[in-house]
């Protein structure tokens, strides 16, 4: 082995590989499986095999927002802007301090989906691992521009995977070549290393994507707008400053500020809705979309559709009685008034917070928050068709308390709560009770991008330019603009959570932003200067969400008797205790805050090529 301070040689880092891609609690991690569905002998001598590899990369994005209980659901239960509102059993993530440990149960849809972004992060390394280990391989490439073309998207999907483990994991384990033979033997590297990596491959291959792909695949944009995250995070603003500007000033996108798609002739509609329409997403006169990923009706690998509707909209149809006393409504489809087609039958599994739903909302002009986009509980209506003939207060509009001041509803955390309609609404046409079918999804977005140079141009000092960049998303949806004097990281963070709900990896953004924080000793708009040596113990990250939380630490408690808890240390989530077991010749470090992180080594620090 070589020494603790050098990444291990890159061909015997990669050959444990394996134990990633399995389930943390599977007993035979030690039998050599399959490490691709392909046969590499006959796959990869053409140029078609390696391009087919990536399909599982851009498989492995699109899982990360479909279905029941979706990943980016445990993105934002731990940030500011949402909280599991699963009130009915034991489990789900609400209380942190007690549930979120190594040895708990990381990747269900009945608690959290921690272990998912850990093993199908490793799987997206490994996919692109593959590709960029054989790129010399395929004997019928037409030019090197072809070659080039595909080692630099297999670097892009490397790089967005360990972006997003370094956010949320910190030190993860550096692997860059494919994987050929089982290894135990993983070391934790430094985030930076790792990030100072990424950053060399995205740089190298922005001159070979071109500007223009299929939707689905990676373009120019994707990848500059990955570099300037990536940047950003290594506190290196100059850098993310310039390739915001080649992307947003000299690409191929500009933010829609005008009517399109299949509603434009539409007058109850906007901009905002056509935005989110799923038939309006992939076609190139959005100029907006940078990235997406696809999932339509009868297509080959689709999934079983997005569940925003499921998972993000209030359990309105229960739990919500008339002033009379009786249960108002009902999630039937094809009842007199019928809601659930119109708004999706919701379980209220991601329940926004009072700074989502409110707090934030500081213009009352502003499209995003306008009726018809927004949705308040009040309205709806009692639309319980028993009660149609006995109770006076049917078809009228949903009412909190009665004229007593009693609570008419049951469960007002999972039950009571406004969300953005116009983003979560996707019609479901195989369903009875829509939940959200299929659509494509937007996963960079320019508006994102202004976003990001606005954050560049902040920790650079130029409050104007930061103005500038929010003002264009802002005054877009119809809200005035901010004033240089209004500009901090929070200001930054309200519109980022406006913009972007359900989009962006929230939890990913602020840890990186409270990172950057700590970097650079720079006094947050609390008053507060935090620092890495003490990052686990005190940051920005839970700062930010005391500051604001009207759940966590509040002695809130769910109808099942959970409490909502938080700490410091949730900053970083736990690296899976199965990785941990099944390194018998490694060592992964623990992070601080859970149990294990008293045995850590210092992580490795150099990337060492073996002979």
């Amino acid at each position: 082995m070589k020494k603790r301070n050098n990444i291990l040689s890159i061909r015997s880092l990669l050959a444990g590989m394996l134990f990633f891609s399995i389930s943390a609690c599977s007993e035979d991690w030690l039998e050599p499986k399959p490490l691709s569905f392909y046969s590499p002998e006959n796959t990869y001598n053409e140029a078609s095999g390696l391009w087919a590899a990536l399909v599982a990369c851009e498989r492995n994005m699109r899982h990360e927002y479909t279905g029941d209980g979706s990943p980016i659901l445990t993105e934002h239960i731990f940030t500011e802007v949402a909280v599991e509102g699963t009130t009915d059993k034991s489990g789900p993530a609400q209380d942190m301090n007690l549930l979120i440990t190594p040895d708990a149960n990381l990747n269900s849809t009945n608690t959290n989906r921690i272990g998912w972004y850990w093993y199908e992060g490793f799987k997206g390394i490994k996919y692109a691992n593959t590709v960029i280990s054989r790129i010399d391989q395929p004997e019928d490439y037409e030019s090197v521009e072809e070659r080039n073309h595909l080692l630099a998207t297999a670097y892009f999907h490397r790089s967005l995977r360990y972006y997003r483990l370094t956010q949320q994991f910190g030190d993860v384990p550096l692997i860059l070549n494919e994987i050929t033979e089982p290894k135990l033997d993983f070391y934790s590297t430094e985030r930076k290393v790792i990030l100072r990596k990424m950053k060399e491959d995205l740089e190298w291959g922005e001159e070979w994507i071109p500007e223009v792909m299929d939707r689905g695949r990676v373009p120019k944009g994707a990848l500059q707008h990955l570099l300037i995250k990536v940047n950003l995070a290594l506190g290196e603003f100059q850098d993310a400053l310039d390739v915001a500007n080649r992307l947003i000033d000299g690409g191929t996108y500009s933010l829609m500020t005008n009517r399109f798609g299949i509603d434009a002739d539409d007058p109850t509609k906007n901009v905002i809705w056509d935005l989110h329409r799923p038939a309006n997403k992939a076609p190139f006169t959005n100029t907006e979309a940078i990235l997406l990923v696809m999932d339509r009706i009868d297509t080959d690998g689709n999934s079983g559709g997005i569940i925003t509707m499921r998972n993000a909209v209030p359990f309105w149809g229960s739990n919500i009685n008339t002033p009379a006393g009786n249960k108002g409504t009902s999630d039937r489809s094809g009842i007199e008034i019928d809601e659930v087609t119109a708004f999706g039958r919701g379980i209220g599994r991601l329940r926004g917070t009072w700074y989502h739903q409110s707090m934030i909302w500081d213009d009352e002009n502003d499209l995003r928050h306008a009726p018809g986009n927004w949705m308040d509980m009040s309205d709806l209506v009692y639309n319980n068709p028993d009660i149609k003939d006995t109770d006076p207060y049917y078809g009228q509009n949903l009412q909190f308390r009665n004229e007593e001041g009693a609570v008419l509803v049951v469960d007002t955390i999972r039950s009571w709560f406004s969300w953005p309609h116009y983003k979560l609404y996707i019609p479901d046409p195989q369903r009875n009770q829509p939940q959200g079918g299929h659509t494509d999804w937007y996963i960079f977005r320019l508006a994102e991008s202004y976003l990001l140079r606005a954050e560049a141009k902040f920790w650079m000092g130029d409050l104007a330019g930061a103005a500038e960049d929010i003002n264009a998303v802002r005054t877009r949806a119809g809200a005035s603009p901010y004033d240089a004097s209004e500009i901090n990281i929070g200001t930054i963070l309200d519109e980022r959570a406006r913009e972007l709900y359900y989009e962006e990896p929230r939890k990913t953004e602020l840890t990186r932003i409270a990172r950057i924080f700590a970097l650079t000793g720079k006094t947050a708009y609390n008053g507060k200067a935090y620092n890495e040596e003490m990052f686990s113990q005190d940051n920005f990250y839970y700062d930010r969400i005391m500051e604001v939380t009207d759940y966590y630490n509040k002695g809130v408690f769910t109808r099942h008797g959970d409490t909502y808890t938080l700490s410091p240390y949730h900053v970083l989530w736990p690296i899976p205790q199965g990785a941990i077991n099944s390194n018998t010749k490694g060592h992964l470090n623990q992070n601080e805050g859970y149990f294990g992180f008293e045995n850590n080594v210092p992580p490795l620090t150099t990337i060492e090529e073996e002979e």
